[in-house]
């Protein structure tokens, strides 16, 4: 069996990963929600979940909220977390599933739906002065479908005017970070479609707003450990939205696709300092249509903490040997012993040291919790997308 080393097994004794509240309700394709049994009827229930995975895993402490979808007494709502064994972390806005905003919203062409949308985002900040949250996170499904349809540049021009309104409403410990998405729903140009756009516009607002990269979020083929390492380098990678994909936003679970996709992610993030850094937010994004939600936030922090001992496993100064001598196979072979290094039954026994399951998920489904949701949460209405 591989050991790891104490150095190793102290870099993941610090490691967390946030859970996305949204990922506990019923999800599903473009065409349907799916609705499931057990499935959380507000975000008590979405906190109980999330809490499951990390009482079992030791991964995942804290909560990332979606509003309106978790709107709440956000005070009852802390201290439920904090009962529970976690915290509340990063408040996403939603200007995405109103009617106002069919053209855009912080972007709109209109000043009084710009307004609406600017208001919402300060809304959301009150809720983190509320829950403690440091992050405010922002995705614009903002864009056109039709050349000529949009004044691209415009349009850019009232999204800076806009974050610079928002931005001057947090306060000294909060950030401001700004995702990106390709495409969807806006077909022929969306707003902030890549990482030089959001880092763009963040680093016109100053040091408290920063870059979230989704990794599911680029075109087939896009290189995404480069854009992490140059994130880092340039000091603007506030946060991840882990997911994976086959071809396009799947937001299925991560590592699932591509392992060594994964691998080769978290390798630049610890090159370039962001493993365990307090300024860069490790989070899941995903949808859960057929798999068991809880479960699945399970899988997905596992895959991402054995990714994360592997890239710890690289043996750095030969494969900077091997740099330095021009050596690509050489080099090449140091990530793939790495790669192929089995650290699942060191994780295991780990994770025994510290009190936890061997096996986590064997453990969470001998334990009961699923049947009593289930039985528990019989009538009520299922959260899920825009509930």
């Amino acid at each position: 069996m591989t050991t790891l080393s104490q150095d190793i097994l102290d870099q993941l004794e610090k490691q967390a990963i946030e859970l996305p509240s949204w990922a506990f309700g019923n999800s599903g394709t473009r065409f349907k929600v799916f609705q499931t049994a057990g499935t959380p009827r507000d975000p008590f229930e979405k906190i109980s979940d999330a809490a499951q995975v990390h009482k079992l895993t030791g991964l995942a402490p804290t909560v990332a909220l979606h509003i309106p979808w978790d709107m709440s007494d956000f005070d009852d709502l802390r201290k439920h977390a904090e009962d529970e064994g976690v915290a509340l972390g990063t408040i996403n806005s939603n200007t995405f599933q109103d009617d106002d905003y069919k053209f855009g919203a912080l972007t709109h062409e209109d000043a009084r739906i710009r307004t609406k949308a600017i208001d919402h985002h300060l809304a959301c900040i009150d809720v983190m002065d509320k829950t403690g949250s440091r992050d405010l996170k922002i995705w614009l499904a903002e864009g056109s479908n039709y050349p000529g349809q949009a004044d691209m540049r415009g349009r850019q021009d009232r999204l800076h005017d806009s974050l610079e309104k928002i931005y001057a409403r947090l306060g000294d410990d909060q950030r401001l970070v700004l995702e990106y998405k390709f495409f969807e729903p806006a077909f022929y140009h969306t707003d902030v479609p890549d990482w030089g756009t959001s880092y763009a516009q963040v680093s016109a607002l100053g040091d408290k707003a920063l870059v979230c990269l989704d990794t599911g979020h680029h075109a087939p083929g896009t290189n995404i450990e480069f854009i992490v390492m140059q994130l880092l380098r340039l000091g603007k990678l506030g946060s991840f939205d882990f997911n994976s994909r086959f071809y396009a936003d799947d937001d299925l679970i991560v590592g699932s696709a591509d392992p060594f996709q994964l691998f080769r992610i978290v390798f630049e993030v610890v090159r370039g300092g962001g493993l365990n850094n307090p300024d860069v937010q490790f989070m899941l994004d995903q949808c859960h249509n057929v798999e068991n939600k809880i479960l699945g936030q399970m899988r997905s922090v596992l895959n991402v903490q054995e990714m994360t001992a592997r890239a710890l496993l690289v043996d750095t100064d030969a494969l900077r040997a091997a740099q330095v001598a021009g050596d690509p196979l050489a080099a090449h072979q140091v990530f793939m012993d790495a790669f192929y290094t089995d650290v699942r039954p060191a994780l295991a026994e780990w994770r025994a040291g510290r009190g936890l399951p061997e096996d986590p998920m064997a453990a969470y489904l001998a334990s009961g919790y699923q049947e009593k949701i289930e039985a528990d949460r019989v009538g009520g209405t299922q959260a899920g997308w825009g509930a």
